[in-house]
C-alpha cells in the first residue's frame, strides 16, 4: 500500500517541504509537497535525492560495544585535547545536547557555517520577489534553486539583478543585468552606493572576513543562505568559527568527535595527523572512511525534531519510519553514563 508523509528537506537551509513515499512502508521516494509555504509543490534535485542516505545508512550494529570503545578513547586523552564538531546536520535539540556534553567535560567545540554570519532581520521570500534591486553572490539558482525561483520571480517583477559569480557561464549570469566575476569585495565597492533600502542582498559564500565587514554595513535587507539545514539554529546557541580557526583547532586535537558531519570533505586538511577520529554517522563520508571508530545514528527520516531555515523561521518534522537504531541525543546520553 501507497502512503504519503510529510517532512522537511535536508539538503540547505531554504527549508522546503518534501513528501516522502512509502510502499509497504518501505521508502521508495519523493513527491512534491504543494501545500508547503516555502517551495509551494518544488523541490530541487538535491531535494529528490535526500532520501539516498536512507537508502544507503549504516546497518544496525551492536551499539553498546562501540560506545565502550568511544569512552575508553575519551578516558585515554586530557580534555583540552578533545573536540566535538557539530554542524548544521545537527537539529536544534542535537545541537543543544552536543554543546551541554561537551561544555560539561571541557571539550573544544567546533561549529562552521560556510564562514557566512548570524542576521536577527533577515529578509524573507516574500522580501526577494517584491525587492526592486537584488544583489546576488553566489550562483544561487544553481546551489539553492528555490531561492533562486524567487529571483526569477522578482525579475519578472521587474528588478534589476546584479550578481557576482567566479563562472561567466554561472545560472546566476544568465539571468543577471549585471555580473561580475573578480571578487566579492569588487562587487560590494562597485556597488556599494547602488544598495539601498529597497535592495536585497542575498549570498551563499564569502572570500574573507573583510566581504562581511562590508556586508554588516549595507542599509538593506540580507538573506545569507547556508549550505546545512540547521545552520541558522546552530548559530542561535553557538558561535561559528572560521575556516582559518577550525583548522588551528584540528591542529590541537588528538580525539575528534564528529557528529553528522563531513569535514573531510569540507576543509582542506592532513586529518591524518589527529590521532583518533571518531564519527556518529547515519551513512558512509569521506569522514566516516579514515575515521577510528563509526558509530551509526538515525537518518533525518527516522527521528523526531526541528530546524531553523535561513530566513529564521523554526520548522518541525516527524519520524517517516521507525528505526532501532539510537538518535544523536540518546548515545550523548549512554557517553555520560
Amino acid at each position: 500500500m501507497l502512503e504519503i508523509k510529510h517532512t522537511l528537506c535536508p539538503s540547505c537551509s531554504v527549508g522546503c517541504g518534501i513528501n516522502v513515499v512509502l510502499d509497504d512502508g518501505e521508502i521508495v521516494g519523493t513527491f512534491p509537497y504543494k501545500r508547503h509555504p516555502v517551495n509551494a509543490g518544488k523541490n530541487c534535485l538535491n531535494g529528490r535525492n535526500s532520501i539516498n542516505c536512507y537508502k544507503n545508512k549504516f546497518e544496525n550494529v551492536e551499539v553498546n560495544a562501540l560506545i565502550s570503545d568511544v569512552l575508553k578513547e575519551l578516558q585515554s586523552v586530557d580534555s583540552f585535547n578533545v573536540t566535538v564538531i557539530c554542524s548544521g546536520n545537527n537539529s536544534v535539540e542535537e545541537i543543544d545536547a552536543i554543546k551541554e556534553f561537551a561544555e560539561s567535560n571541557d571539550f573544544n567545540i567546533g561549529f562552521y557555517a560556510d564562514n557566512l554570519i548570524n542576521v536577527d532581520e533577515v529578509a524573507s521570500y516574500d522580501d526577494i520577489e517584491n525587492a526592486e534591486k537584488i544583489f546576488v553572490i553566489g550562483d544561487l539558482l544553481y546551489e539553492n534553486p528555490l531561492i533562486g525561483r524567487r529571483i526569477v520571480h522578482a525579475k519578472q517583477n521587474g528588478a534589476k539583478i546584479f550578481a557576482y559569480c567566479k563562472s561567466e557561464t554561472s545560472v546566476i549570469c544568465n539571468l543577471a543585468d549585471e555580473c561580475f566575476n573578480n571578487s566579492v569585495d569588487e562587487f560590494l565597492d562597485v556597488n556599494n552606493a547602488n544598495i539601498d533600502e529597497s535592495s536585497v542582498l542575498i549570498f551563499n559564500q564569502i572570500d574573507s572576513a573583510e566581504n562581511l565587514d562590508k556586508i554588516k554595513a549595507l542599509n538593506c535587507k540580507l538573506l545569507p543562505v547556508f549550505s546545512k539545514s540547521n545552520s541558522k539554529g546552530a548559530l542561535n546557541v553557538l558561535e561559528s568559527k572560521s575556516k582559518d580557526e577550525m583548522l588551528e583547532l584540528f591542529d590541537n586535537t588528538k580525539l575528534l568527535l564528529v557528529f553528522d558531519d563531513d569535514v573531510v570533505e569540507e576543509f582542506d586538511y592532513d586529518f591524518s595527523k589527529i590521532s583518533k577520529i571518531i564519527s556518529f554517522a547515519p551513512c558512509e563520508n569521506e569522514t566516516t572512511k579514515i575515521s577510528d571508530i563509526v558509530v551509526p545514528i538515525k537518518t533525518w527520516l527516522e527521528k523526531d525534531g526541528s530546524f531553523v531555515n535561513a530566513m529564521g523561521s523554526i520548522q518541525t518534522f516527524n519520524t517517516i519510519v521507525e528505526s532501532d537504531v539510537l538518535s544523536e541525543i540518546e548515545i550523548i546520553e549512554k557517553l555520560k553514563g
